[in-house]
């Protein structure tokens, strides 16, 4: 989507009366959404999903971003009463990292479904084979839905935009990282599969985000 089909979108969100929020993980080719959204006259909640697992460079840079934009960040966080080792004494994310995924990410954006009508996503189609299928738009649980208004950018476009407007980018990228994660999940990796650096030695390239949070169509 151009920037005047994202912003006309979002008018006819806001002129209609839904509440929209935005969820990121601040990776550095996350910040041209959140710029984006920064300049828009439509209100739009930003969303963090603090999974207590993040790296520090994680969260300093969210905090970083949020003052460069300006905007006020919602730190979604699991239930406090929420079981993070198995029944042997060991931590999900190496047991079972889809239930790790599921109790930390997917649960706790789900109370925020409940609460709002439309979900700004930066996925893009040349992520994942997951992603590759999905549309623009489309339906979430708790009648929310899904805005997907990067999903036809790319890396190169990506670099331009940030260049553009002189946006940071994720204080890991320059020590190898190419997807970041969760720090008991992401690791370096030198392959053109950015995904492969997190969950690494699995099948999975998902969180839950977009396949439990994503109604089929």
């Amino acid at each position: 989507m151009t920037l005047l089909e994202i912003q006309n979108q979002l008018d006819q969100y806001a002129s209609s009366g839904k509440k929209i929020f935005v969820s990121s993980s601040f990776q550095t080719h996350s910040i041209p959404l959140l710029h984006i959204l920064s300049t828009s006259k439509v209100k739009v909640d930003f969303i963090f999903i603090d999974t207590g697992y993040h790296f520090p460079e994680t969260l300093s840079f969210r905090d970083k971003i949020a003052a460069l934009l300006g905007i006020n960040i919602i730190n979604a966080t699991p239930s406090p009463d929420s079981q993070q080792k198995d029944a042997k004494g060991q931590f999900y994310y190496v047991s079972d990292p889809d239930h790790c995924c599921y109790i930390n990410k997917t649960k706790p954006l789900e109370s925020y479904l409940k609460q709002y009508d439309v979900w700004i996503s930066g996925v893009r189609a040349d992520q994942t084979a997951t992603r590759k299928n999905m549309k623009t738009e489309q339906s979430a649980p708790f009648d929310t839905i899904r805005f997907h208004p990067m999903l036809d950018w790319d890396t190169k476009k990506i670099i331009a935009y940030r260049n553009q407007f002189q946006l940071p980018e994720h204080p890991l990228d320059k020590q190898g990282y190419q997807s970041i994660g969760c720090a008991p999940c992401t690791k370096k990796v030198d392959v053109s599969d950015k995904r492969s650096a997190r969950w690494s030695g699995t099948n999975k390239t998902e969180c839950g985000l977009h396949t439990d949070l994503l109604n089929e169509e």
